[in-house]
């Protein structure tokens, strides 16, 4: 049985509404669950990004995502925090879609949310490895692929 999702989509910057109606990122999501999820999805700007990382992880840049796993089981419950400026760049830096790029960081975000991470080597190999997978199977190129060269 296919998990299911309860999906709060934000936007605190709207300049990519239109690349992410709530189907296509609760397709994006839900492609990545192993159970059933409340997750929250919400686009920043940078400001807030810089805000966030900072008092969180203590840096002082904005990043593409992060995840605020709130609990595993019996629910994965997690808010996912996307800041648009720094997805634009980088899709730009890597050759990217926009599109692309949105879906590869709400897949990378939702397996954090679920216990996968890639602070160790073997832990980044697999959790690349299901990134492709699902990517793969929602119609995306290998977001690890070197695109630039093309």
């Amino acid at each position: 049985m296919k998990p299911t999702l309860s999906l709060s989509l934000q936007f605190a910057d709207k300049r990519h509404r239109d690349i992410l109606p709530r189907h296509k990122v609760a397709r994006w999501v839900k492609a990545a669950l192993d159970t059933d999820a409340e997750i929250a999805v919400r686009i920043v700007d940078a400001e807030e990004g810089l805000a966030l990382n900072k008092d969180f992880r203590k840096q002082n840049h904005a990043t593409n995502v992060l995840t605020f796993d709130y609990a595993q089981e019996p629910v994965v419950m997690a808010d996912l925090i996307v800041c648009a400026p720094v997805i634009a760049q980088e899709a730009v830096e890597q050759g990217k879609t926009l599109e692309a790029h949105y879906a590869h960081m709400l897949v990378h975000g939702t397996l954090h949310a679920q216990g996968w991470d890639h602070l160790k080597k073997k832990e980044a190999e697999a959790m690349e490895a299901r990134e492709r997978e699902v990517l793969a199977a929602l119609g995306f190129d290998d977001p690890y692929a070197d695109q630039t060269a093309n």
